[in-house]
């Protein structure tokens, strides 16, 4: 099992006439950590696309339990459950506030697809030999 943390701090303009983050926001939140959950393993989607492969979401479950508001530091924890096999790569997410309650939790299903053809394909190599350590053993 591969996971990493990141924060985010709540922005005015996330914020409805309530002053709590409108619940689309929580998408971007997710997006953030799953782009810094693929940096921290010393590869980016910028490298992915590079190398001829994109990522596009395919299905996206949330489940709101608190709120958050202006200006919170909120921390978003992805996990990866299982080393993809295929042409999937499934995100478990959570986002915490300061004093570490859960507000947020929620699944992100992605395919790998080739970026010309658009077909579905494995996941990059490079990616893979990264995330390898977090499940053998």
């Amino acid at each position: 099992m591969y996971e990493s943390t990141t924060q985010v701090r709540v922005r005015y303009a996330e914020t409805d006439q309530m002053n709590v983050v409108y619940y689309g926001n929580y998408a971007q939140y997710f997006e953030v950590g799953r782009v810094e959950c693929i940096r921290q393993l010393g590869y980016t989607y910028k490298d992915m696309e590079a190398s001829g492969v994109i990522m596009p979401v395919v299905e996206f479950q949330i489940k709101y339990l608190r709120s958050a508001t202006y200006d919170d530091l909120l921390t978003v924890k992805s996990t990866i459950r299982e080393l993809p096999t295929d042409h999937r790569i499934e995100f478990h997410q959570e986002v915490y506030n300061e004093q570490n309650k859960l507000l947020t939790s929620g699944k992100v299903l992605l395919y790998f697809l080739d970026s010309n053809t658009k077909k579905r394909t494995n996941m990059p190599e490079e990616l893979r030999k990264r995330l390898e350590p977090y499940f053998n053993g």
